[in-house]
């Protein structure tokens, strides 16, 4: 590492991140983005809703109050790692439309998302568009927001997420996207 890349890398602040998944399907992933991103590297503060922090028996619009009140106000980027389904969830299109929502109480977030290699694809640089939750493709469209296949790399995932941040105050965000009111289902949501 050249020492200009270096001092630029200190310069890179660490930033508050909510992460949104698929829990059913990608807990596994999520607890190994946290691990190695947040624990062993540093370069994230993770403020995820861990299992057990809410009761499964309040309603959604409590669950939603609380992840917004919560978690969401303190973050500043969120990250979707997508896997197959993730597309579906209700809670994960709630999330990014939350999180890129500039209100009284919170502050917009950067967004980007991450292709989990559980995903299904022929091709490893390519992802289905009708396979991605459609809040974030709509942002991914519009340049608000960026997605990128998975990484150990913290140097690349340090960078995505600081970009993210910086594009927040620079693009407008679309959240033009009906809010799901059901998880869905099928192989694609067009």
């Amino acid at each position: 590492m050249s020492a200009i890349h270096g001092f630029r890398e200190l310069q890179i602040p660490r930033h508050n991140v909510f992460l949104s998944y698929h829990h059913a399907n990608d807990q596994i992933y999520r607890d190994h983005f946290e691990h190695l991103f947040a624990l062993t590297h540093e370069i994230m503060v993770s403020k995820s809703v861990q299992i057990g922090d809410i009761d499964p028996h309040l309603s959604t619009e409590t669950v939603r109050q609380k992840i917004r009140d919560e978690y969401l106000r303190d973050s500043t980027v969120t990250v979707v790692l997508i896997g197959s389904q993730t597309w579906q969830r209700k809670h994960v299109d709630w999330e990014i439309g939350s999180s890129i929502r500039h209100t009284r109480y919170n502050s917009r977030s950067g967004l980007l998302g991450i292709v989990l290699p559980t995903y299904p694809r022929q091709d490893p640089t390519k992802f289905d568009p009708y396979t991605i939750p459609p809040r974030l493709y709509d942002n991914f469209k519009c340049g608000f927001a960026k997605i990128y296949s998975w990484s150990n790399s913290a140097i690349d995932v340090k960078h995505w997420i600081h970009e993210a941040f910086v594009r927040r105050n620079q693009v407008t965000p679309d959240n033009s996207y009906p809010n799901f009111v059901n998880n869905r289902t099928g192989l694609r949501w067009f």
